[in-house]
């Protein structure tokens, strides 16, 4: 999770200081992001079968790991 953390966090500082938004403020909006993405997405695992294994919560963290990279 900090990991997630990091990786949202750090793509928005270049970018708030452009749009005028303080760098604390964006890191921590966008890290947050991040975190609640791979949550929601452990939840949903969660949800469809009662069980959570290696493999669901890889495909969860990978996925995340994806999204930052678009």
């Amino acid at each position: 999770m900090v990991a997630v953390f990091a990786a949202n966090s750090l793509s928005v500082v270049g970018a708030s200081a452009v749009a005028g938004v303080e760098p604390a403020k964006a890191i921590i909006i966008a890290g947050i992001g991040g975190v609640a993405v791979v949550i929601e997405g452990l939840a949903r695992a969660f949800l469809k079968d009662g069980n959570l294994d290696d493999a669901e919560i890889n495909d969860i963290f990978t996925d995340a790991d994806k999204k930052l990279e678009k």
